[in-house]
């Protein structure tokens, strides 16, 4: 049980708001939940949660309300629904990828209502959010910082309080870069490598001891193989996480040449009818367009030069 008792609501409980929901029950927090689907508030009520009819009746019960969403449309629609509920002081936290733009405007709007709003954008996927690993980019008022932190340390491995509302989510967007940047170069390189009729384990080794590793190489590609898995992070949201990015180097005046190219592959990823899979099989689309397999033999012994 927690020091202080605080009242909690979750809107979306998809996986990652589902299992933060889990977990602030296991914590002893009251928890109330909402969803557009039946079957998932009916799973955490089963675990204890309250299950609230309406965003505005959660609002009303909940101290400090997060929002785990799949758009920034979904977003500033749910929000004004709070916004009709909620009391004076309460705080709004977006868990949801976002345009800093809209989340600064958002911010502007429960301000003028006399609540409060943090954004809190995270990696780690549905594993992370399960094992209590994500990392929280969190932008907004200190002190209202402050006020949630201490949930958001029990639900992550780091906590990064960047600045104001909307760097929070330049943080997470940059991140997203890289990761989808190292993911598809990686790829195209196996694919070149495979189609040449070179070893994939032994190209992989390579790439680890020479130092152009990177996260896809050094730990997803031990998962190519594998593919259908239940979608921690689909494609369609990575696509749209590409586009605000793509959305937030024009409005900064920074050109983004490499990854425009990039950002299409997963474009064409959901194009492909791929867009409800998880983010891993993209390796199906490096497979179709270059005619290569991709499969990566079992680990062996250590190699010597």
């Amino acid at each position: 049980m927690t020091d202080e008792v605080l009242r909690l609501g979750v809107v979306g409980l998809g996986n990652i708001g589902g299992a933060i929901a889990k977990n602030l029950l296991e914590d002893g927090y009251p928890v109330s939940v909402h969803d557009i689907d039946p079957l998932r508030v009916a799973a955490l009520s089963s675990s204890g949660a309250r299950a609230a009819a309406s965003v505005a009746e959660l609002g009303r019960e909940a101290e400090i309300t997060f929002l785990s969403l799949p758009t920034p449309q979904v977003v500033d629609a749910v929000a004004t629904e709070w916004l009709e509920g909620s009391r004076e002081g309460s705080v709004l936290v977006d868990l949801s990828t976002n345009a800093p733009a809209s989340v600064r405007a958002l911010g502007a709007r429960v301000a003028a209502r006399g609540r409060c709003f943090l954004e809190a954008p995270l990696t780690g996927g549905a594993p992370g959010a399960q094992a209590r690993l994500l990392v929280f980019m969190v932008g907004g008022e200190v002190s209202v910082y402050e006020r949630c932190r201490p949930i958001l340390e029990r639900l992550g491995r780091a906590v990064f309080h960047v600045g104001p509302l909307g760097l929070g989510n330049v943080a997470k967007l940059v991140n997203s870069l890289m990761a989808f940047a190292a993911t598809w170069c990686s790829l195209e390189g196996l694919a070149v490598a495979a189609k040449a009729g070179l070893d994939l384990r032994t190209m992989v080794e390579i790439v680890r001891a020479s130092g152009a590793g990177n996260v896809f190489i050094d730990r997803m590609v031990e998962g190519i193989n594998e593919r259908g898995r239940p979608a921690s992070f689909s494609l369609r949201l990575a696509a749209k996480d590409a586009g605000l990015l793509l959305e937030l180097g024009r409005e900064l005046g920074v050109p983004l040449h490499a990854f425009a190219q990039i950002s299409q592959a997963f474009v064409a990823a959901v194009g492909a009818g791929l867009g409800e899979r998880d983010f891993t099989d993209i390796v199906e689309l490096a497979e179709a367009q270059s005619g290569a397999r991709l499969e990566l033999p079992p680990a062996r012994g250590r190699q010597t030069a």
